[in-house]
């Protein structure tokens, strides 16, 4: 069993339906051209430096799907249930508001936007 999560590099204070629809979007494959947002980086390249998503990879890698789904404004995770996740989904959310990006959930259609 695995779950997904989508980190965006949206306006924290877009709408749930924008943060939705952009969501959908980036699942998609449609990916907008253009400059990598520099949150997004630095969230991917501090989570690769803990869980990479390219060989060799650790025991304790929560990522059913690799690599990871990364475009200019968002990365896209599919992680799996139980307690490798965990520790995981603390430094994503960690991550999340260090770079000041949004959580989007799709399972529980939640959206968790960064502390100001």
């Amino acid at each position: 069993m695995s779950f997904d999560l989508d980190v965006l590099a949206i306006d924290p204070a877009a709408s749930d339906d924008a943060v939705r629809a952009m969501a959908k979007r980036c699942r998609s494959g449609q990916h907008p051209e253009g400059e990598l947002d520099e949150r997004i980086v630095g969230f991917y390249e501090s989570l690769r430096a803990r869980y990479p998503d390219f060989p060799p990879y650790r025991d304790d890698s929560p990522w059913m799907s690799m690599p990871l789904d990364v475009g200019t404004d968002h990365v896209s995770m599919n992680m799996s249930f139980g307690r490798r996740s965990t520790p995981a989904i603390e430094l994503v959310v960690d991550l999340a508001a260090r770079y000041g990006l949004t959580i989007y959930d799709p399972q529980g259609d939640e959206v968790a936007r960064p502390h100001r």
